[in-house]
């Protein structure tokens, strides 16, 4: 039984410090903090040594990093399980929902990065290339809040333990791996790919609260 929208502290509360956390982080990039940008600039050439000397593991993250979690794949993912919702449950609203909130998180990340405008590192030797500014990570945020949405409707339909497990591993090495992959390569500083996780997560914090409370509010008689 779901309990009222009042007796939930906790997802409020988790709301609040990612919001907070996001918002400090973008202040001190956006006003290019020297602590910041000396440990970025320190993670980012030792990983692009590694990514030059190591041939074998850049080209396979490279891989994963245009492909598997492109976040074209992402979407069309997102895409695919709202189709499915549809289909095999007439689940309309939370369709509209997921896509919605994966349009609006797009949004979110592309207009961060107009606003920022935050240059991307530059090698003489690069491993990859990337176009566009570079805060917040794309890839981050995009595998941050398709995995985290799918997770929590994994999670309130009450799927089994074994599948629930197989899904929380699979979408935390894919969160994980992503954001690790973009340093690796040399297109992301490290405080890029961290804005990523964190405004993903508060993306998905907002949507899952709008969710519960428009579900409340519908269930609620009327005056």
């Amino acid at each position: 039984m779901r309990p009222p929208s009042s007796d939930r502290p906790a997802p409020l509360l988790a709301t609040a410090v990612l919001a907070l956390s996001s918002a400090l982080l973008l202040a001190l990039v956006a006003g290019e903090w020297p602590p910041l940008v000396a440990v970025d600039e320190d993670i980012a050439h030792a990983t692009h040594r590694w990514a030059v000397a190591d041939h074998g593991t850049t080209q396979v993250l490279r891989v994963l990093a245009d492909w598997v979690w492109d976040p074209l794949t992402m979407r069309l993912l997102c895409a695919a399980v709202a189709v499915w919702l549809v289909w095999r449950h007439s689940a309309w609203w939370t369709a509209l929902w997921l896509t919605l909130t994966c349009a609006l998180g797009t949004v979110a990340q592309q207009s961060l990065k107009v606003a920022v405008g935050r240059p991307r590192p530059e090698w003489p030797d690069p491993v990859d290339s990337a176009h566009y500014a570079a805060f917040p990570s794309g890839h981050t945020m995009t595998a941050t809040v398709v995995c985290g949405l799918l997770l929590w409707l994994l999670h309130r339909c009450g799927t089994g333990r074994a599948l629930w497990c197989a899904a929380l591993a699979a979408a935390g090495f894919s969160v994980v791996g992503v954001g690790l992959t973009r340093v690796w390569l040399g297109v992301h500083w490290p405080s890029d790919v961290l804005g990523g996780w964190l405004l993903g997560a508060l993306v998905v914090a907002l949507a899952v609260l709008a969710y519960e409370w428009e579900r409340d509010a519908r269930g609620r008689p009327r005056p």
